[in-house]
């Protein structure tokens, strides 16, 4: 078994990261008005951390992403596919959470301010990762 890469670390940190939000979207407390977790709708007012607004799919979505960090962790190339295509989504993300209604059935993921911003900084963060962990020094040239 070979050590892992610092970009295969970095995914596999946030793939975790990922993974465990996605589980504590689905606890009572961890989540506020845990009771009102709908599967896809605006109308779902949960929040996670009390901060976060969640649905359902918005956990299922964290899950999913946490999987994939999870096993693309396992080769640098993947690594950094997954850091730097999952910034990019997040940026997308972000992008939409800002133009659509936050009232609209479009907010079905559902998405809040404090998600929007968070996006931003997850986007860039991912992608800043998956560039600066796989970037040949002049030495390696």
């Amino acid at each position: 078994m070979t050590a892992r890469s610092r970009v295969q670390q970095a995914a596999l940190l946030v793939g975790a990261v990922f993974l465990l939000l996605g589980i504590l979207g689905f606890i009572p407390g961890v989540t506020t008005d845990y009771d009102s977790l709908k599967f896809a709708s605006h109308d779902s007012t949960a929040k996670l951390l009390g901060v976060f607004q969640v649905s359902i799919l918005h956990n299922i979505v964290h899950l999913l992403f946490g999987v994939a960090g999870i096993l693309m962790s396992r080769a640098a190339s993947t690594a950094r596919t997954y850091l730097i295509g999952g910034g990019v989504i997040y940026l997308v993300l972000w992008l939409y959470g800002l133009i659509i209604d936050h009232d609209s059935s479009a907010n079905f993921v559902p998405v809040n301010n404090a998600d929007n911003w968070l996006h931003l900084v997850l986007g860039l963060a991912m992608i800043a990762l998956g560039v600066a962990l796989t970037r040949r020094s002049r030495t390696d040239l």
